[in-house]
């Protein structure tokens, strides 16, 4: 059964639509598969009197010539009526371009459809592809652009009809007030449910319906190999798509930096791979962290864009990639990992949910390392976050917490910077002199 699910980003659309009034188009960005068709179609039927989606993927000959004749404007919309059996109503209608990376033509006449101002106008694509079909157009600057992610946590909740548990933990975030230990562990277990399954709406859509999370990890291959797919589009050398398969064992490796030699040997070049990345994070199927030279706020100003780590954009999908050395993920390695008796050290996917969930939060990712006293080792921190004219450093940990050099080597080395320590783990919320240590689960409210 395919289901609609609520997401957040459906208050912003219709944010969009009251304060721009047709002004401007809005553009749906985001990684295929993260449901943008989905809530555009679900906007339009809710808030317009008739709709028309444009499926460009998937349009009938007549679509074509339609655009071939677009600058007469009223020729095309009276085409696009006609070819979809739907009314149009001045002002009281949008129109949705699907997959617009596919007609660049249509993408370069926004500029006068919303002039035109009769309907509105959604546009929904992978950027990815976007970039790449619209070189030598003029990009119109007449949008509002939303950005959509994987379902996040609470979305996730929703999904599973739970409409009060995160309304729960804001509070125990807010007062840093303790739960206790069995209904920590309980809380945990319901967060890995939504780490192995994911945050794509197929891959939720699958659980619900079947309860069996190989069958979910099918889906999720089916996505990693639309992915892949995409990566050859801009790369058909296959230097990207090796790049992305091999984030698990690059962030199992502990390495400081992403090292792309030891993926694609030693001849790129360099100002070759740093468009390739550019490329990369601009399709949203991954999230790049950059070190930081100064741990100071403005990291952006301060950042060494050669020192990089590399997650996947969905958990999920991290998980699928990880275990990809079968054709399926067993369901026992699922419940395993579910139940936190897998043996693998898991740091690497807490690490990686906690780069998706401040992503989703409008954060921008940033790591520091310098050497220990003797040189002979690394200190590093996950995660800076600038909040006020301070930061926030944060070190991620799957199991024991008593121990946390870095974080303490950091605290003392610019202790006059910093507004709030956290380390994120797998127990209860508590504070530790002036350490918070944070439930991985409660990462959504920093």
């Amino acid at each position: 059964m395919e289901r609609v699910f609520r997401r957040k980003i459906y208050g912003e659309m219709v944010k969009w639509k009251q304060e721009k009034d047709g002004r401007t188009a809005l553009l749906i960005k985001g990684a295929r598969r993260v449901g943008k068709s989905t809530i555009a179609e679900e906007f339009a039927k809710n808030e317009y009197q008739t709709y028309i989606v444009v499926d460009f993927a998937d349009a009938p000959a007549a679509l074509w010539e339609a655009v071939d004749n677009i600058s007469d404007r009223d020729y095309f919309f009276m085409q696009l009526q006609f070819i979809y059996g739907v009314q149009l109503h001045e002002r009281e209608s949008v129109i949705i371009f699907d997959e617009i990376q596919k007609c660049p033509a249509v993408r370069q006449a926004i500029k006068y459809l919303v002039k035109d101002h009769r309907y509105d106008y959604i546009e929904t694509g992978s950027l990815i592809s976007i970039k790449k079909n619209t070189q030598g157009i003029v990009i119109p600057s007449e949008e509002t652009r939303l950005t959509m992610y994987p379902m996040d946590y609470e979305e996730f909740r929703w999904a599973l009809g739970d409409e009060v548990s995160v309304d729960m933990l804001r509070r125990s975030f807010e007062t840093l007030r303790p739960v206790g230990d069995e209904v920590a562990r309980k809380l945990l277990r319901d967060f890995r449910l939504y780490m192995l399954v994911g945050g794509m709406p197929q891959a939720v859509n699958e659980y619900l319906d079947t309860n069996n999370l190989s069958l979910v990890d099918k889906v999720k291959r089916e996505i990693i190999d639309l992915y892949l797919d995409d990566f050859l589009k801009i790369d058909p050398t296959g230097k990207a798509s090796a790049l992305f398969k091999a984030i698990p064992s690059q962030l199992t490796s502990n390495a400081t930096r992403y090292k792309t030699r030891a993926v694609l040997g030693r001849t790129e070049e360099e100002d070759k791979m740093a468009q390739l990345l550019r490329e990369m994070e601009e399709s949203m199927t991954v999230n790049i962290s950059h070190r930081a030279n100064d741990p100071n706020v403005g990291f952006a100003l301060h950042a060494d864009y050669d020192e990089y780590k590399m997650f996947v954009c969905d958990t999920g999908l991290f998980i699928t990639l990880a275990f990809a050395d079968k054709e399926v993920t067993d369901n026992v390695i699922y419940q395993k990992l579910l139940s936190d008796k897998l043996s693998a050290d898991l740091g690497y996917v807490y690490e990686n949910v906690v780069a998706q969930i401040l992503v989703a939060g409008a954060n921008r990712l940033f790591y520091y390392t310098w050497p220990t006293e003797n040189g002979k080792h690394n200190y590093e921190i996950d995660f800076l976050l600038s909040r006020r004219n301070k930061v926030c450093p944060i070190e991620v940990k799957s199991s024991g917490y008593n121990t946390h050099a870095s974080l303490d080597a950091f605290r003392k080395k610019y202790s006059s910077r910093i507004y709030r320590s956290y380390l994120i783990y797998t127990k209860d919320i508590r504070k530790a002199e002036e350490i918070i240590l944070l439930p991985v689960y409660l990462t959504m409210f920093l």
